[in-house]
């Protein structure tokens, strides 16, 4: 195979996706073997939470329309074209995915293929039937990446480099057992955000998205608020209002409650308005359904802050400048470019 020909089979994939939204989902006469995949898809879609019940269809949608509005020819020859990549050496590349958000390993398999080499994936258990299902689609426009995609669920084996995704306790086992290999380890990262008091109620609901999306358990999800020394949560609140829905997903709710309660027992000081908790607390990981903040005395110690802490942090939201920062409600918007722990994974895979 080459370049030119895996990046048109993403292409076509991109225009399969492309059909499929929550308000409706309708057939493109120019998609190829709708026939046999359109169905299946929007009945996978809808059987996904019965699979991981974090998975409403509202979140696989979003999921899905944002890789249809990245996979275009312009955007993966944007991506790619700066790089010097070589299919005469083809090498296996290991895939421990994550399972926490819909498709969140979607762009290491990807990158592994547009690079000329073999993915041996290993699925989550927590989202184990959307990637395959889009591999089968891929396989039936470019037959040739049958021998360049294999879905394992035993022990990893027989691979020439790893990329993989885990908790920070899980990185330290990856570390050990992948020592002898070329690897990409990634670890936990939170996103945080940085507001001045300043913002328009516009750039405060789009936080909202950046702070609810996938229910908050994506590692761009922001978990942490930087605000000013005196900063009135009025505005923030009112702006967030719009999500308040979120509140009647049953997994959500459960863990409203129970963190709510654990905050009560623990008098710990906390403002709420009914389906999200904020909590003072130096810490970037709040859990589902809480935010943090942390006051800041100036925005000169606060960047200073930001700097030391970057190897933990995903994104940066506010009117910042810096490689992972990003505007308000972009965070579940990445485009291929934009790559996870700011690790280039292309730049990776053409040296192993």
């Amino acid at each position: 195979m080459t370049l030119t020909e895996t990046k048109k089979a993403f292409a076509e994939l991109g225009k399969f996706l492309k059909q499929f939204s929550q308000d409706i989902s309708a057939k493109n006469s120019e998609v190829q073997y709708n026939d046999i995949f359109f169905d299946d898809f929007i009945n996978l879609i809808q059987l996904s939470q019965s699979h991981n019940r974090w998975f409403t269809p509202e979140q696989v949608y979003f999921a899905v329309q944002s890789w249809a509005q990245a996979l275009t020819p312009e955007n993966l020859d944007k991506w790619l074209d700066n790089y010097s990549i070589n299919y005469s050496e083809p090498k296996t590349v290991a895939l421990v995915l994550a399972g926490n958000i819909p498709l969140v390993g979607f762009h290491d398999f990807l990158s592994v293929l547009v690079t000329g080499h073999k993915a041996l994936v290993k699925l989550s258990s927590n989202d184990q039937k959307l990637l395959p299902f889009l591999a089968k689609y891929l396989i039936t426009i470019e037959p040739n990446l049958k021998n360049r995609i294999e879905f394992i669920e035993g022990k990893l084996e027989n691979f020439d480099a790893v990329i993989a995704t885990g908790s920070n306790n899980t990185s330290r086992y990856f570390e050990y057992y992948f020592k002898d290999k070329p690897s990409i380890i990634r670890k936990n990262r939170n996103s945080v955000a940085v507001l001045t008091g300043n913002e328009t109620k516009e750039e405060l609901t789009a936080l909202g998205e950046d702070i609810f999306r996938y229910f908050g358990l994506g590692c761009r999800n922001v978990s942490k608020l930087f605000v000013p020394q005196g900063y009135d949560f009025t505005a923030f609140f009112e702006a967030v209002f719009a999500y308040g829905d979120v509140i009647h997903y049953e997994k959500y709710a459960n863990n409203y409650d129970y963190n709510k309660a654990v905050y009560l027992m623990s008098n710990f000081k906390i403002l709420d308005n009914g389906f999200l908790t904020l909590k003072e607390d130096a810490g970037n990981s709040s859990p589902i359904s809480s935010v943090f903040y942390e006051y800041y005395n100036s925005p000169e110690e606060l960047k200073a802050k930001l700097e030391a802490e970057q190897d933990q942090l995903q994104c940066v939201v506010g009117h910042l400048s810096g490689s992972n920062t990003v505007g308000f409600g972009q965070t579940q918007k990445p485009q291929l470019w934009d790559y996870a722990d700011n690790v280039d994974t292309i730049s990776f895979l053409t040296k192993i």
